[in-house]
C-alpha cells in the first residue's frame, strides 16, 4: 500500500486550511439543501459568504437539512443506542492475500476455516483519522469483505452515524454513491458524478467547498459493470469532461480528479485487487460473525420459538462446514431460514432420510422449498394448488436461471431492465413471493431499477438449476450465448463442459456453481425437489459417470490447487465420499505413505480444510514424502496446528516450509518438526521465515541436528520476530555457543515465554550467559535446561539471576551435575524470588546436607508450588528435614520424592506434615521402602487431611497391614482421588480391606493395584465392591495372576456392576 506523507505536528494541524467552515462549505451546502421549484434555475454560487453571524447560522441550518435528507435516503438500520459491535470495528490489514485475490468467496472462508489473519482492529470512528500524530489522514481507503459480509450495511451505518453527528465530524460532507447507481451511465464527468448523487448540485459546487473535508463513498466496486484498468486509462484533470465511468473512477483514485477529496471504496476482495496497492493509503477488512454473534443472529430470527432455535443452533454447531459459512452474516440468515423451514416441515416428510440437510445443495434445496411454500403451500397441508406452485418453480428457474447463469459466466451480478429484456425475463413474474426470495430490486438515483440476487450463492444455485434443466434439450454448448458452437448432446457432455470451464477459471467463479450442479444429481436432493424443480430420477443414471469424470479432473500437478479441492466438494455433494473416507481412514491408521496418487493428495488437502480433527491439529507425522508435502503447500498455509514429526525431512523441505511461513496468507500458529533430519541450513531457512511471519507462536525442533549455527540463525530471528512465544530446541547439539546466541536474543526479545534447551551439551559458560539474559528479560516464563552439564557454576549464575528476575515461573534443571553447593545457592535465591512456581532438581545427587538448604528455603518462600526432587540421595535425614518444612509451608502443592532411599522414619515425618499442611495436593513417594509402618503413618494422616488428592506409593514395600491401614483411611477420607499402589504385595487380605473401603468411599477416581499378588480371590473382592461405588472411573488390576479367562470374567463383572469405570486387566 502507499506510504502516506509524514508531517510535523504544526503542519498536520493546518491540514484543512485556515478558512472558516462557513466560507468553505457555504456554496455546496446551499445547493445540496436547495429545494427549488420546478423549472427554476439553480442558484449561482457566490465566491464567499458574508462574514456575519447570520451567514454562519444559515449554513448550520442548511447542513442540518442536508443531514436529514441523507437520513431519509439511507432508510432504517441498527439503532444507534445499540449498534452492531461487528460494524463498530474493522481490521486494519496490509494489502490483500493471494487467496483473497484469486479465489471464490466460499473458498476464502473454507480455506481459512473462518479464522482471521493477525490484524490490528480500528474503530469506525477512527477509520479516516491519522494513525499517529505525525501521519496524515488516508485519501484512498478500501474496505473488503466477501459477498454477504455486510459492506453496504456498514456504509449505511456509517452515513447514518455521520448524519446524526455521532462520528466523522472531521468531514463537512459525506457523498455516498453505489456502483449500481453509476452503472446506468455510459459516460460521466466529475461534476455530473456529484449531480447523480444530488440532482440540484451546481457544477462548481465541489471546487468552492473545502475538498479536504469531503468524503466520497463508492460502495460495491465488485458490481461495477466494467473492470477498472489502471494501466490503460488516459489521465483526465478536467472535472467537466465526460469520460467512461470506469475511467472516471480510476482518475479519481489516482488523484487526477478531486485530489483532496477522501475516497472510501468497498468491494469483494478479489475485485479490490484491480486497484494498485501503491494507490491505497488504508485497507480494512470487515470481519465475520463470532460464535456468539451467530447465535444472536439466529435468536432474532426465532424470537418466540425456543425449541426451533435450539434445533437450528444444534445443527449449525454440529456441522463444522456449515458453521464456518455462517460466519458470513447473509449466509447465516439464509441458513436460518432454510433450517427453520426444514425443521417445521419434518413431520410431513415422507422420507425421514431427507432430514436434516447434510450438504450445501441440500440446504439450498430446503431454501427453495421454503420459497415455494410462500407461493401458495400452507404449513402442514398439501395445497390443492401444489401443481401450480411446482409450475411456478420451474417457470422461475427458466426465467431467472438464464439470467443468473450468463451473468455468472460474464461476472455480472447486477442487472437492469435492459438486461431483463435481453434475457426474456417477465418483469411481472418478479413481483411473486417466490422470486422475492431470490431476487431483490432497488431504485437507483437515476430513477431506474437495479436487480440482483439476494446473495451470490443464490445466483449460483439458480444458475446450476437452469443448466441442469436446460441440458435436457440443449444441443449446443450452453456457455456460448449465441448457441452457435459444436453440438453437445446429453447431460454428461454438458456436465463435462461445465467441469472443464470451472477447472479453467483461475478466479474460481464457477466453483460453487459446479458444486450445486453436482449436488442436483444427489438422490437426496432429487427427492427433495422432485416434481417442483426436478423430474423424478432425472439424470440419476449419470451419477457414477459424473463421479468418474470429476475424479479424472484431478491432474498430477506440482501443487494441489483450489480447483482440485473443489472437485472433492463436488464429490461430497454428489454423495460419492469413498475417496475422502479412504484417505481419512489412512490418516487415522498412519497409512498415508501408500496413498500418493493425485486424487489421494487432493482428498488429503480437502480433509485439511473440512475435517474436524484436522481443524484442531493436522497430524501428518510418519507419512509424508517431500513430493507429497510440496503438493500440499498451498493448503498447509491455513492449518493452525501442524505436526510433521518423524518424516525424515531434510533441509530442502525446510526451504519449502519457509516459503509457506513467509506467505501473507499463512495462518499456522504451531508447527512441530521433531525427529527429522534438519541441520543448520534448514534452521536458517526457518529463521528467514520468522523474520516476516506474523502467525507462528510455537516452533518445535526437538531431536534434530541444527547445531550452534542453526541456533544462532534462530536467535537472530528472535531479535526481530514479535509473535513466537514457544521454542523447543531439545536434543539439537547447540552447545555453549548456541546457548550464548539464545541468551543474546533473550536480552532484547520480550515475547518468547517458553524455551526448551534440554540435552544440548550446554556447560557452565552457556548457563552463565543465559543467566545474564534472565537478569533483564521479563517475558520468559519457562526455561527447560535438563540433561545438560551446567554444574555448580551454572547453578550459581542462575541463582543470582533469580534474585532479580521477576518473570520466570518454571525452571527445569534435571540431571545437571548440581551438588549441594549449587543447591544451596539456588535455595538462597528462593528466599528472595517471588515468581518461580515450579523447580525441577531431579537426578542431581542432592544429599541430606543439600536437603537442609531446601528445607530452609521452603520455610521462607511463599510462592513455589511444584518441587521435584526425584532420584536424589536425600535418605531419611534429608526427607525428614523437608517434611518439617512442608508442615510450615502453605504454598507447595506438589512434592516428588520418588527414589530417594526414604524409609519409615521419613514417612512418619511426612505424615505429621500432612496433619499441619493445608496446600499440598500431590505427594509422590514411589520407589522408597517406607514399608507397612510408613504407609500406616501416611494413612493415619489421611483420616484428618482434607487437601491431598493424589498419593503415589508404587514399589514402596507395602504389604497387607499397610493396605489395611490405607483402607481404613479411605473409609473416612473424602478428598483423595488418585491412589497408586502398583508393585507392592498387599495380597488378598489387603484387597479385602481396600474393597471394604470402596463400598463407602465416594471420592476416589483412579486406583492402581497392578502387580500386587491379588490372585483371583483378591480381584473378585475388588470387582464385587464396585457395585456400590459410583465414583471410581479407572482401575488397574494387571499382573495379578488371574489368568486370561479370569481377567475376562472380572472385567465383564466390573463393566456390569460399574459401567462408568474403565478397567485394565
Amino acid at each position: 500500500m502507499r506510504k502516506q506523507e509524514v508531517r510535523t505536528g504544526g503542519a498536520a494541524s493546518q491540514a484543512y486550511g485556515t478558512s472558516s467552515p462557513a466560507e468553505q462549505v457555504k456554496a455546496l451546502v446551499d445547493l445540496l439543501a436547495w429545494k427549488g421549484s420546478q423549472g427554476g434555475q439553480i442558484p449561482q454560487v457566490p465566491d464567499r459568504l458574508p462574514d456575519s453571524p447570520l451567514g454562519h447560522h444559515s449554513n448550520d441550518s442548511r447542513i442540518r437539512r442536508y443531514r436529514e435528507a441523507l437520513l431519509r435516503r439511507m432508510g432504517g438500520g441498527p439503532e444507534l443506542s445499540s449498534p452492531s459491535h461487528r460494524l463498530g470495528s474493522l481490521l486494519l490489514v496490509e494489502g490483500l492475500t493471494d487467496l483473497q485475490l484469486t479465489e471464490h468467496d466460499f473458498t476464502q472462508v473454507e480455506a481459512t476455516r473462518g479464522g482471521r489473519r493477525p490484524a490490528r482492529p480500528i474503530g469506525l470512528d477512527r477509520l479516516f483519522l491519522p494513525l499517529s500524530r505525525v501521519s496524515i489522514p488516508p485519501r484512498i481507503s478500501i474496505t473488503v469483505g466477501v459477498a454477504g459480509m455486510g459492506k453496504t450495511t456498514l456504509v449505511k451505518h456509517f452515513v447514518r452515524l455521520w448524519a446524526q453527528g455521532h462520528l466523522g465530524k472531521n468531514f463537512l460532507l459525506v457523498l455516498p454513491l453505489t456502483f449500481r447507481d453509476l452503472n446506468v451511465h455510459e459516460k460521466l464527468s466529475a461534476d455530473r458524478l456529484l449531480c447523480s448523487v444530488f440532482p440540484n448540485i451546481g457544477e462548481a459546487g465541489l471546487d468552492v467547498a473545502a475538498p479536504g473535508r469531503v468524503l466520497l463513498v463508492l460502495d460495491g466496486l465488485d458490481e461495477c459493470k466494467t473492470p477498472l484498468d489502471f494501466s490503460n486509462t488516459v489521465a483526465c484533470t478536467d472535472p467537466k469532461k465526460e469520460i467512461q465511468v470506469d475511467h472516471l473512477i480510476t482518475n479519481i483514485v489516482r488523484g487526477n480528479l478531486f485530489p483532496e477529496v477522501s475516497v472510501w471504496i468497498t468491494s469483494r476482495p478479489s475485485v479490490a485487487g484491480q486497484i494498485p496497492g501503491g494507490l491505497v493509503d488504508r485497507m480494512t477488512e470487515l470481519r465475520g460473525f463470532t460464535e456468539e454473534e451467530i447465535k444472536v443472529c439466529l435468536e432474532r430470527m426465532f424470537p418466540e420459538e425456543q425449541t426451533l432455535l435450539d434445533q437450528v443452533l444444534s445443527r449449525v454447531q454440529a456441522d463444522r462446514a456449515l458453521y464456518l459459512m455462517c460466519t458470513v452474516p447473509a449466509f447465516c440468515s439464509l441458513t436460518g431460514v432454510a433450517l427453520g423451514h426444514s425443521y417445521r416441515s419434518r413431520p410431513t416428510l415422507q422420507d425421514a432420510e431427507l432430514w436434516p440437510p447434510r450438504t450445501l445443495c441440500e440446504l439450498y434445496s430446503w431454501y427453495f422449498r421454503m420459497a415455494l411454500s410462500r407461493e401458495g403451500q400452507e404449513k402442514g397441508k398439501v395445497s390443492p394448488r401444489l401443481e401450480q406452485v411446482a409450475h411456478s418453480g420451474r417457470k422461475m428457474v427458466g426465467t431467472l436461471g438464464r439470467l443468473a447463469f450468463h451473468g455468472l459466466v460474464k461476472r455480472k451480478y447486477v442487472f437492469y431492465e435492459q438486461d431483463m429484456k435481453a434475457f426474456g425475463v417477465d418483469l411481472t413474474l418478479l413481483q411473486s413471493a417466490l422470486c422475492s426470495c431470490f431476487l431483490q430490486q432497488e431504485e437507483t438515483l437515476a430513477s431506474s431499477v437495479a436487480y440482483c440476487f439476494t446473495h451470490l450463492s443464490l445466483q449460483e444455485f439458480v444458475a446450476a438449476a437452469y443448466y441442469y434443466s436446460a441440458s435436457r434439450r440443449a444441443i449446443f454448448d450452453l456457455f456460448t450465448e449465441s448457441g452457435m458452437s459444436w453440438p453437445r448432446l446429453g447431460f454428461l457432455t454438458h456436465f463435462r463442459s461445465a467441469a472443464q470451464r470451472a477447472m479453467q477459471a483461475e478466479d474460481g467463479r464457477l466453483d460453487v456453481f459446479l458444486r450445486f450442479l453436482s449436488g442436483l444429481l444427489s438422490p437426496r436432493v432429487n427427492a427433495l425437489l422432485a416434481g417442483s424443480l426436478l423430474a423424478q430420477g432425472e439424470h440419476q443414471g449419470c451419477r457414477a459417470q459424473v463421479a468418474e469424470l470429476l475424479q479424472g479432473c484431478l491432474q498430477p500437478d506440482t501443487a494441489v490447487c483450489a480447483r482440485a479441492i473443489n472437485v472433492l466438494h463436488c464429490l461430497n455433494e454428489l454423495q460419492y465420499t469413498e475417496l475422502a473416507c479412504s484417505v481419512e481412514e489412512a490418516m487415522e491408521s498412519g497409512a498415508l505413505t501408500r496413498l500418493t496418487s493425485p486424487s489421494h493428495r487432493a482428498a488429503l488437502a480437502y480433509l485439511l480444510q473440512v475435517s474436524d480433527t484436522c481443524s484442531q491439529e493436522a497430524n501428518l507425522s510418519l507419512c509424508l514424502s517431500q513430493s507429497v508435502l510440496q503438493s500440499l503447500l498451498p493448503q498447509l498455509l491455513y492449518c493452525r496446528n501442524l505436526r510433521l514429526d518423524t518424516n525424515q525431512f531434510r533441509d530442502p523441505v525446510m526451504e519449502l516450509l519457509g516459503s509457506v511461513l513467509s506467505g501473507k496468507d499463512c495462518r499456522i500458529q504451531k508447527i512441530s518438526l521433531t525427529e527429522n533430519q534438519i541441520s543448520n541450513k534448514g534452521a536458517k531457512a526457518l529463521a528467514r521465515a520468522l523474520l516476516v511471519n506474523r502467525s507462528l507462536t510455537a516452533l518445535d525442533l526437538r531431536s534434530n541436528t541444527i547445531g550452534p549455527q542453526g541456533a544462532k540463525a534462530l536467535a537472530d530471528a528472535l531479535k526481530i520476530n514479535r509473535t513466537l512465544t514457544s521454542l523447543s530446541l531439545q536434543s539439537n547439539m547447540i552447545k555453549d555457543d548456541g546457548a550464548r546466541s539464545m541468551a543474546e536474543a533473550l536480552a532484547s526479545n520480550q515475547i518468547l515465554s517458553l524455551l526448551h534447551l534440554q540435552k544440548n551439551s550446554i556447560g557452565p559458560s552457556g548457563a552463565q550467559r543465559m543467566a545474564e539474559a534472565l537478569r533483564h528479560n521479563r517475558s520468559l516464563k519457562e526455561l527447560m535446561f535438563s540433561s545438560n552439564s551446567i554444574g555448580d557454576g551454572g547453578a550459581t549464575a542462575l541463582a543470582e539471576a533469580l534474585k532479580v528476575n521477576q518473570g520466570l515461573e518454571s525452571l527445569d534443571l534435571q540431571s545437571n551435575s548440581i551438588s549441594d553447593a549449587g543447591v544451596a545457592m539456588l535455595m538462597g535465591a528462593l528466599g528472595v524470588n517471588q515468581t518461580l512456581l515450579s523447580l525441577n532438581l531431579r537426578e542431581n545427587s542432592i544429599s541430606p546436607e543439600g536437603a537442609q538448604a531446601l528445607a530452609h528455603a521452603l520455610c521462607i518462600n511463599g510462592t513455589l508450588k511444584h518441587l521435584d526432587l526425584t532420584a536424589n540421595l536425600l535418605h531419611d535425614q534429608g526427607a525428614q528435614a523437608i517434611a518439617v518444612a512442608v508442615g510450615r509451608n502453605h504454598a507447595l502443592t506438589s512434592l516428588h520424592l520418588q527414589w530417594n532411599f526414604i524409609q519409615a522414619g521419613a514417612a512418619r515425618a511426612l505424615g505429621q506434615a500432612l496433619l499441619l499442611n493445608n496446600s499440598l495436593t500431590s505427594l509422590d513417594l514411589q520407589e522408597n521402602a517406607i514399608g507397612d509402618e510408613g504407609a500406616s503413618a501416611v494413612a493415619s494422616a489421611l483420616k484428618a487431611n482434607t487437601v491431598l488428592t493424589a498419593l503415589y506409593l508404587q514399589a514402596a514395600s507395602i504389604g497387607a497391614p499397610g493396605a489395611q491401614a490405607l483402607g481404613e483411611a479411605l473409609a473416612v477420607n473424602r478428598t483423595l482421588e488418585i491412589l497408586d499402589l502398583r508393585g507392592n504385595t498387599i495380597g488378598v487380605a489387603g484387597a479385602r480391606a481396600l474393597a471394604s473401603a470402596l463400598k463407602i468411599n465416594s471420592s476416589l477416581r483412579r486406583l492402581n493395584l497392578q502387580e500386587n499378588s491379588l490372585g483371583m480371590d483378591g480381584a473378585i473382592c475388588i470387582a464385587t465392591a464396585l457395585s456400590g461405588n459410583h465414583g471410581l472411573q479407572h482401575i488397574n488390576l494387571q499382573g495379578n495372576q488371574v489368568g486370561d479367562s479370569g481377567a475376562r470374567m472380572i472385567s465383564e463383572a466390573i463393566k456390569t456392576k460399574a459401567p462408568s469405570c474403565t478397567v485394565e486387566m
